[in-house]
């Protein structure tokens, strides 16, 4: 799978904010059903938020394909994710890092099947 790391723009975006050119309700956006997803289904990683610093970020993965019809976008564990988006054709994978704590969202990384059977 192809892979798109979005670290750099996280790092603008963060940079932007402690510049004051960002203020906390533009970094910490996060839509109600994806809050309530990070806090049920998301998995919880080792990172703490990097705008509050009180809570740890929790990851969620949707995935997209050509074949999904009615699980297209729909959230799922992240092994299961990606081993679903590299099978199917046209499959992405979409993670994205949410603070339950502050709101904070962020696309993360995005993996891109090459080639599915």
């Amino acid at each position: 799978m192809g892979v798109v790391d979005y670290t750099l723009a996280k790092r603008a975006i963060l940079r932007e904010a402690r510049r004051g050119m960002l203020s906390l309700p533009d970094l910490c956006d996060a839509h109600p059903e994806l809050m309530r997803a990070a806090k049920h289904v998301g998995e919880e990683t080792a990172r703490w938020c990097p705008v509050c610093e009180q809570n740890r970020l929790r990851l969620l993965a949707y995935v997209y394909a050509d074949d999904l019809k009615r699980d297209n976008g729909r959230v799922w564990a992240l092994d299961e994710a990606l081993a679903l988006a590299a099978s199917r054709r046209n499959g992405t994978c979409y993670v994205v890092e949410v603070c339950t704590g502050c709101a904070w969202n962020h696309l993360s990384e995005a993996f891109v099947a090459r080639s599915a059977g």
